[in-house]
């Protein structure tokens, strides 16, 4: 079967209500969880919803047969959602949500609230970090000298 490009939804209200049946429910339920948790710009981005906060922090995205509820520094969520797996650029990891996924409202919104607190503590991750004094004057580590022979006359 093709895949069709679909066109971009204008706006994250038009993007839930382009959606059908329990994906829209699913998107639903995140993005009113995700919304009650931190302070987050919403956007359509990607062709998908994605929330900023110093960066991007997290995306929803409705597929064919999946949700996918991701986050760029998720690989360090994991402790709080061991089923995020990573994947991508960045620290990505994401969760795969079904029809019969189930995770809560208040896990969603601890997720939002620790992805909110490392971007506000190291920064965007679409931004490669910036060296800092120290790592500029740092010394690289001396190379071993190995002896050499001299010829004697």
């Amino acid at each position: 079967m093709p895949m069709h490009k679909a066109t971009p939804a204008e706006n994250p209200d038009a993007y839930v209500a382009a959606l059908q049946g329990w994906r829209q429910a699913q998107v639903q339920k995140l993005r009113q969880a995700v919304r009650g948790a931190a302070e987050l710009e919403e956007a359509v981005k990607w062709g998908h919803l994605v929330y900023f906060a110093n960066g991007p922090v997290l995306l929803i995205r409705a597929e064919e047969t999946r949700v996918l509820f991701g986050f760029w520094r998720g690989q360090r969520l994991r402790e709080t959602e061991p089923r995020l797996k990573p994947g991508g650029k960045y620290e990505m990891a994401t969760l795969e949500l079904q029809a019969d996924t189930a995770i809560s409202t208040a896990n969603v919104k601890a997720l939002v609230r620790q992805a909110v607190a490392l971007n506000q503590s190291l920064g965007n991750p679409a931004v490669p970090a910036k060296k800092t004094a120290a790592t500029k004057t740092a010394k690289k580590p001396a190379a071993k000298k190995t002896p050499t022979k001299r010829k004697t006359p």
